[in-house]
């Protein structure tokens, strides 16, 4: 069974990319354009992982990653933030709010799937040299 990838980012590149590139590695993807619905969509999707951007509108990423760690049901599910805000302090700020992950944009495909890898499980990803 596929593992599953909740992404919430409003970047509709951004998004496309990472919902390709983790569905070419055989994961199954939910894509969320709007923050203020990740929270909803995550009870329903039960994702393996959440890969989350930091500067959404309406509501920041920081703040979703708090309320995911507060929520009983959804606390487990790991958190890797995707951010192109990587201020001095970010990072620290980004995993006291719960992220397990965070890496910077521009991604390279290596450090995403390496971090996705980590945090779901070598299994979940083929290995192309096992073909």
């Amino acid at each position: 069974m596929a593992k599953k990838v909740l992404v919430v980012e409003d970047n509709e590149l951004n998004l496309k990319l990472f919902c390709d590139l983790l569905q070419a590695h055989s994961f199954e993807t939910t894509p969320v354009r709007d923050g203020r619905e990740a929270i909803d969509r995550a009870r329903l999707f039960s994702p393996d992982l959440i890969v989350m951007d930091i500067q959404l509108p309406h509501v920041s990423g920081i703040e979703l990653i708090e309320m995911l760690k507060r929520d009983a049901a959804l606390s487990g599910i790991p958190v890797m933030a995707v951010t192109a805000y990587a201020a001095k302090g970010d990072e620290e700020r980004i995993r006291a709010a719960g992220a397990e992950a965070y890496i910077s944009k521009p991604v390279t495909v290596n450090n995403f799937m390496t971090a996705v890898r980590r945090l779901v499980g070598p299994e979940a990803i083929p290995d192309p040299r096992a073909a």
